[in-house]
């Protein structure tokens, strides 16, 4: 009796009646090694669209790095204040598994950069995720990224848009493929969302 009495205490001890809580998926890794290239405007940006965005992309995981059409230290609209990583033209798209466009005043006045749009076009070719949000959507249109597919934005690039061959559904925010755009500061928590679901 007293050997089955040691055995069970033996058994409860090493834990191996017990269920292990760490071969449980990690969700705040779903996103592990994954890269995401950020592009603001050099001044203005709008950082609702940027910071909430870039939350849940750390953390799920992913590795971010921020990109503009010139170095240095990029100003919001609010006065924050992002250092820039690489230029647009220095970027190497097999580096990154998505590029998210991030709107502001200060999109709009680069919407038609050339280093921009040739870089949207490369992502594009490469099959990576491509997103966009707010005026920045304008982007992907001049880029011609959007002819026939559904996509969302700013209401004021409604045009730009629809002359790059989109159809504006004006949702908060719209998937098509593995394009996602996104209407403004309101939607980037749902953009970020939905960015970092078709990462996984």
């Amino acid at each position: 009796m007293k050997k089955i009495i040691i055995i069970l205490i033996l058994f409860l001890l090493t834990g191996c009646g017990v269920k292990n809580n760490n071969s449980r998926p990690n969700n705040n890794d779903m996103a592990a090694n994954k890269k995401i290239l950020m592009v603001i405007s050099p001044l203005d940006f709008r950082e609702a669209e940027y910071s909430q965005p870039r939350k849940i992309f750390e953390e799920n995981g992913a590795e971010v790095k921020v990109a503009s059409i010139q170095d240095g230290t990029a100003i919001g609209a609010e006065g924050t204040k992002v250092k820039i990583d690489l230029t647009s033209s220095q970027v190497v798209v097999e580096d990154f598994e998505a590029v998210v466009f991030v709107g502001g005043p200060g999109m709009l006045k680069i919407k038609d950069d050339e280093s921009l749009l040739v870089m949207a076009g490369k992502f594009y070719k490469g099959g990576k995720i491509i997103s966009a949000i707010c005026a920045a959507s304008a982007i992907l249109a001049k880029a011609g990224i959007l002819n026939g597919r559904k996509a969302t934005g700013w209401s004021g690039i409604k045009d730009d848009l629809e002359a790059g061959g989109a159809e504006y559904t004006g949702q908060s925010v719209t998937v098509d493929g593995k394009i996602i755009t996104a209407d403004g500061p309101d939607s980037a928590q749902e953009f970020g969302e939905k960015i970092i679901e078709l990462l996984r």
